[in-house]
Formats: C-alpha cells, sequence, structure tokens
C-alpha cells in the first residue's frame, strides 16, 4: 500500500470515529435525563416518599364513609370553639357540625324518644349520595350537645339530613331534590322521627344561585413545564422536585406539594404521563413537559400558594433545564404573573365576604 493510500486509510478512519464520537454525543444529550443514584453512605439524597392515602384530587359528588363509594370528609372540624363554662350552666347554643345552611338543602328530624347511635347507623341509607351531590345526616348529641355524625353508644333525639347544593357538577336539580326526599323521609320512618321538609323550588333555586356564584369564582391556574433540550424520565422528574417539597401522590404520574396542616388538599400538583409511571421500564420513558396545577379554592391565603407556585416552577426550570408556559404551550414572561396576583387577591375578597374563604371546609366541599 502506498503512503497516499495509507494517508486516505487513516483520515477515513478518524472521520469514522468522529462520526461515532458524535452519534454517541448527540443520542447521549437527547437521551430522557434520569435520576442520579447515590451510594450508601454517600450522603443524603432528595428522595420521594409516598404519604397515603392523599387528598390531591378532590371527587366531585364523593359520598361519605361507611358505604362503598367514595365520601368527602364529613368531619372536617367546622364548629365553634368550646367555650369552658361552670358544670351547673348549660350551653345556650348546640356546637356546629359538618353540614351548613349556607351550601346544604337541611330537613330537621325530630325523633318521639331517644334514638341509640347503633339504630341510628342501622337506619342510614346505603349510599351517602344523592344523585352527583354529597348526602349526610348528623345527630345533636344528647350528652355534648354537639351536632355530630351518630356513633355507637351516644343517644340522639334531634337529627338533620342535608344534601349539598351545589358542586363543580352543577347545582341541585328537582329529581335530585326529590331523592333526598325519599332518603331522608325512609331514615325517619326507620327511627320512629319526624322530619320538617323546605319546599322544593325554593331550596333548588338557593341551589342555582349557589351555582352561579361559585362557577364565577371558580378558579384552577394551570402550566407546563417544557424541556428546552434532553427529555426527562420519570425517576429525573421526582428527583428534580423532591427538594421542592413534593411526594408522590396516590395517582399514577401525580406528585404533590402537601400544605402544613394534615389531611387538607395539597397545596400544588405535578402531573405527567400516567402510562409512563406506570410503564415496566419507567427509566427509558421521555417525557417533555409536566404539568404544574393550583386549585385556588382548595387552598387557603394564608399559605400564599401563588407565590409558592412561582418560586416553585422558577426551581424546576432552573433543576430541569425547562420554560414555563401556558396550557398552549406558549412561554410566559415573568410579567404575566402580576395581573394573575392581582386577579387573586381580588377573588380570594370575594369569597371571603361570603364566609366561602378558600381552604375552608365549605369552600372545599362546594368547589369539589
Amino acid at each position: 500500500m502506498s503512503s497516499f493510500q495509507t494517508a486516505l486509510a487513516i483520515v477515513g478512519a478518524i472521520v469514522l470515529i468522529a462520526v461515532v464520537a458524535y452519534n454517541a454525543w448527540n443520542n447521549h444529550r437527547n437521551a430522557p435525563r434520569r435520576a442520579r443514584q447515590v451510594a450508601a453512605g454517600g450522603g443524603e439524597s432528595a428522595e420521594l416518599v409516598r404519604r397515603d392515602p392523599l387528598l390531591d384530587g378532590a371527587i366531585p359528588g364523593a359520598a361519605q364513609g361507611g358505604s362503598d363509594e367514595a365520601a368527602p370528609d364529613w368531619s372536617d372540624p367546622h364548629v365553634d370553639p368550646v367555650i369552658a363554662a361552670p358544670a351547673d350552666v348549660a350551653p345556650s347554643q348546640p356546637q356546629r357540625g359538618a353540614l351548613d345552611a349556607l351550601i346544604d338543602a337541611l330537613v330537621p328530624v325530630t325523633a318521639d324518644q331517644l334514638v341509640s347511635g347503633d339504630a341510628a347507623l342501622a337506619a342510614l341509607p346505603a349510599t351517602r349520595r344523592v344523585g352527583s351531590k354529597p348526602f349526610a345526616v348528623e345527630g345533636l348529641n344528647e350528652a355534648t350537645q354537639q351536632w355530630e355524625s351518630p356513633h355507637p353508644g351516644a343517644r340522639y333525639r334531634r337529627f338533620q339530613a342535608g344534601v349539598q347544593l351545589a358542586n363543580r357538577l352543577g347545582a341541585l336539580n328537582e329529581i335530585e331534590f326529590s331523592e333526598f326526599i325519599a332518603k331522608t323521609q325512609a331514615f325517619a320512618d326507620a327511627i320512629n322521627a319526624v322530619p320538617e321538609f323546605p319546599d322544593m323550588r325554593h331550596e333548588v333555586a338557593r341551589a342555582r344561585e349557589l351555582d352561579q356564584f361559585a362557577s364565577a369564582h371558580d378558579a384552577q391556574l394551570s402550566f407546563v413545564l417544557r424541556a428546552r433540550q434532553a427529555a426527562w424520565s420519570p425517576g429525573y422528574i421526582q428527583q428534580s422536585a423532591a427538594p421542592q417539597g413534593f411526594v408522590i401522590g396516590a395517582m399514577p404520574g401525580r406528585l404533590v406539594l402537601p400544605v402544613q396542616a394534615p389531611g387538607l388538599p395539597p397545596m400544588l400538583t405535578l402531573g405527567y404521563d400516567a402510562q409512563a409511571a406506570m410503564s415496566d421500564e419507567p427509566e427509558r420513558s421521555a417525557l417533555r413537559e409536566v404539568s404544574l396545577a393550583l386549585d385556588v379554592p382548595q387552598v387557603a391565603r394564608s399559605e400564599q400558594p401563588l407565590a409558592r407556585l412561582r418560586e416553585v416552577a422558577r426551581q424546576l426550570c432552573d433543576a430541569m433545564d425547562g420554560v414555563l408556559c401556558d396550557p398552549n404551550g406558549q412561554p410566559i414572561p415573568a410579567m404575566a404573573m402580576e395581573p394573575i396576583a392581582a386577579d387573586l387577591e381580588q377573588l380570594y375578597d370575594q369569597l371571603d365576604e361570603h364566609d366561602l374563604s378558600a381552604g375552608s371546609a365549605l369552600a372545599r366541599r362546594l368547589f369539589s
């Protein structure tokens, strides 16, 4: 082989090596980013832990616990403070339970004699839902003068049945109200009690009015975090979100940022493709965007959820080399958040004025 041919062979080999190296580098650059592995004893790592159950998504029209249907938390402590009094002074007013005339149609039910908690529980209908609305029965505990869900060992003479007037599925209608009447009458007959039913047209009109208010004051902010270059694996997303406080939610592809108080809906949710989360080899999944959402009426203003969302979005964009976009994929400039913050404060004020403050038990029920 001549020196010229040898030179050509060397040049060809160098070009081939360069092409292979470039392709390998390019594939590595564009491969889904994976979670970093931390050796045992090599220091702390940001890991996501599962908190189960987590209320990372309200279920419209959920049923009360005790049946086979999903239930709203009718035991939320929406009660007045307990005030200590001398033993010989009886409480002037029964303490409130979860049902509230502001968002519920109520039916007083009075028994001829004391009813045990066991008998009341046995008389309750099999389901705690009327159409798409939650249904519940409370009893006035004779010993504590507290409205509560009936429980064994307690005794009651007065009860109240309630159905929610509206939720995110709409207003209570005539058919649902008629079903509510039938369920309440059956309960009253079983405990030998007398119900006092309100006028259907009045309650349905209240339901429509409440639904109109809720529709006009509902807000669910949603943003998209999109990858600039390399895609992400589910593990990489989880590892990047963990330092911000996110934990694994109950649903596949859902991370949640809890509020400080336990048992309440999360402040923020971070979502990605559920199929990728359930894949046999999730680290091979290539994800190019995640959603970041805030359900405004579910989170108290004191948590400053929008400020937290902005900080989380900034940190995640930096850590994951992403850009914050609107649901249509258009990048969002920082200045665009200011009008959103102003509108949000106005919404908080309006909810406060109607005794439906964001994050309160009533607001969580109405906006569910």
